[in-house]
């Protein structure tokens, strides 16, 4: 009998991790009654990934969702970093996350990360004390899909409800239902079905390990804000970015890319400061285009990336550039 792959997995906390004081019948205060478990704890609640595969436990900071931010994503890159070479046998690597940004956390990893072995995020809707949490299959799921030969080389994937997406098209959009996480232009890559894991399609945009970006010399991320578009808004929120010394906007447009007649203004005032202004759209699903007037303002165009992703790629063109016409190719490529 051969020997298991050896997986990595890192708990960064989340729902999936919580353990509610309020009993399984608990869905909704868990967050403020709840303990979270750490990588050890979880694999000891949910120990079927270790039927399948030589699960290392990795402790990391464990926290909600809505705390992880720049600081965690370079902690993440450099842990993954030092796994590669501390585990020259690694054949994949799973990371716990809560769902709120999840789907940031992973597209920055996307284009950061400095391997092409299957990087597999996963949380849970339903908190690991529940009596209907997903967290423990999900976890299975994770390990199975790391494990497996065709994930590799398809960049960071996300795995919840037995679906696999790609980093930079998967979002969150629902609040509570266990089918929240879509990639709502192209669909899922694959399933983490009952027999075997199948992948139907892979993503042609650029990710790891093939970036520009280096995460691991930073300090910060160049300041980018969202300015959300809305009936009757007046770019005050725009112009308050440009005060606060924001080194690029992104405009969460009406679909495919317009603005109100006093947003539209705000912006052109952020392009005449400097700021870098990328428009993509508060749909969720399409193309920003790049009509003639648009191109002329000097705005950018973020495709079909969804505000909070559009944010952070242009964090990170920032750190590369400030040329419009490179920063478009990387809108363009990634």
């Amino acid at each position: 009998m051969s020997a298991k792959p050896t997986i990595a997995m890192i708990s960064t906390g989340g729902t999936l991790t919580t353990i509610s004081a309020n009993g399984e019948l608990d869905l909704f205060e868990y967050t403020a009654t709840g303990t979270r478990l750490n990588a050890t704890e979880m694999l000891e609640k949910f120990p079927q990934a270790k039927t399948i595969a030589n699960v290392i436990p990795v402790q990391f900071d464990t926290l909600p969702s809505t705390a992880v931010s720049f600081p965690h994503w370079k902690k993440l890159a450099l842990m993954i970093d030092q796994l590669l070479v501390s585990t020259p046998n690694l054949q994949g690597i799973v990371i716990l996350h809560g769902t709120a940004t999840i789907e940031e956390t992973a597209y920055a990893l996307s284009l950061t990360l400095k391997t092409d072995l299957p990087v597999v995020i996963t949380g849970a809707q339903r908190p690991a004390s529940a009596l209907s949490s997903d967290a423990g299959l999900n976890i299975f799921n994770a390990v199975r899909i790391a494990t497996t030969p065709e994930a590799r080389g398809l960049g960071v994937l996300v795995c919840l409800n037995d679906e696999i997406h790609a980093a930079r098209e998967v979002s969150k959009t629902s609040t509570a239902r266990l089918q929240t996480f879509r990639s709502p232009d192209f669909g899922v890559l694959g399933h983490a079905d009952g027999d075997r894991v199948v992948f139907y399609r892979k993503s042609l945009r650029r990710h790891n390990p093939d970036t520009e970006f280096d995460i691991r010399t930073l300090d910060a991320l160049p300041r980018v804000e969202i300015a959300y578009h809305y009936a009757g808004s007046d770019g005050m929120a725009t112009r308050a970015f440009i005060q606060g010394g924001a080194k690029g906007i992104i405009g969460a447009a009406f679909a495919p890319g317009l603005m109100s007649p006093e947003e539209n203004i705000a912006m052109k005032e952020a392009v005449a400061a400097g700021i870098k202004v990328v428009m993509s759209s508060r749909a969720g699903s399409g193309r920003t285009f790049g009509p003639s007037k648009i191109v002329q303002a000097g705005f950018l165009r973020a495709d079909n990336l969804n505000p909070q992703k559009a944010r952070i790629l242009l964090a990170l063109a920032l750190t590369k550039t400030t040329d419009s016409t490179e920063i478009q190719r990387m809108f363009d490529q990634y």
